[in-house]
C-alpha cells in the first residue's frame, strides 16, 4: 500500500467513525484498526489527531461545497435549490448534522487548524450563498436559515427543516435570482 492508498482508507475511516461517534470519542488506535494502515505509517501521514481530523474536514469541505455548488447550477431557482439539497442531505442514514459544527463543539477554539477548517467552510458557504443575491444582508439571513435547518435537523433528521427554511426564504424575497 502506498502513501495515497494509506492517506484515503485513514480519512475515510476517521469520516466515518469521527462523524458517526464523535472526534473525542475515536482514538488513532481505532482509526488504525478501522482503516488496516500500520500506526507507524498512520503518524507519518497525520503526526497528531488534529492534522488527521483538519484534513478529514477539508476533504469533507469540497466534497459537500462542490456538491452544493453542482446543486445550485443545475437549478432554474438556485435558492429553493439550497434547502432542496439541504433537505436530501437531512434525509441520509446516518445523518448528524454539521461536521463542522460537531468537531467545533468537541474541540472548541483550539486546535488552530481545526478552527480554520471549521471557519474556511462557513466563509465559503457564505460566499456561495452571496453570489445568489445582490444583497449582503439577504445572503447572511439564508446562511441562518440554512445552518439552524441544520441544527434542527441533527436532532430530528428528516427533510422538514429545510423545507421550512426553504419557505422562510421564498417569504424573504430570496426567490429571484439577479
Amino acid at each position: 500500500m502506498d502513501d495515497e492508498e494509506a492517506r484515503t482508507r485513514l480519512l475515510d475511516a476517521a469520516e466515518a467513525l469521527f462523524y458517526a461517534e464523535g472526534v473525542q470519542a475515536v482514538g488513532m488506535d481505532r482509526i488504525r484498526a478501522e482503516s488496516g494502515v500500520p500506526l507507524k505509517r498512520l503518524y507519518r501521514l497525520f503526526p497528531a489527531k488534529d492534522a488527521l481530523v483538519a484534513a478529514y474536514l477539508e476533504r469533507r469541505d469540497a466534497r459537500w461545497i462542490g456538491g452544493l455548488r453542482e446543486a445550485v447550477a443545475a437549478a432554474e431557482e438556485p435558492v429553493p435549490a439550497v434547502f432542496d439539497w439541504l433537505a436530501r442531505w437531512f434525509s441520509e442514514p446516518g445523518f448528524r448534522g454539521c461536521a463542522f459544527l460537531n468537531a467545533y463543539g468537541e474541540l472548541g477554539a483550539g486546535p488552530a487548524a481545526v478552527l480554520d477548517v471549521v471557519r474556511r467552510h462557513k466563509a465559503e458557504l457564505r460566499s456561495l450563498l452571496g453570489t445568489l443575491t445582490d444583497s449582503p444582508a439577504l445572503a447572511d439571513q439564508l446562511l441562518i436559515l440554512a445552518e439552524g435547518a441544520t441544527a434542527v435537523a441533527a436532532l430530528t433528521p428528516g427533510p422538514e427543516p429545510a423545507l421550512r427554511a426553504r419557505e422562510a426564504a421564498l417569504l424573504l424575497g430570496a426567490g429571484v435570482t439577479t
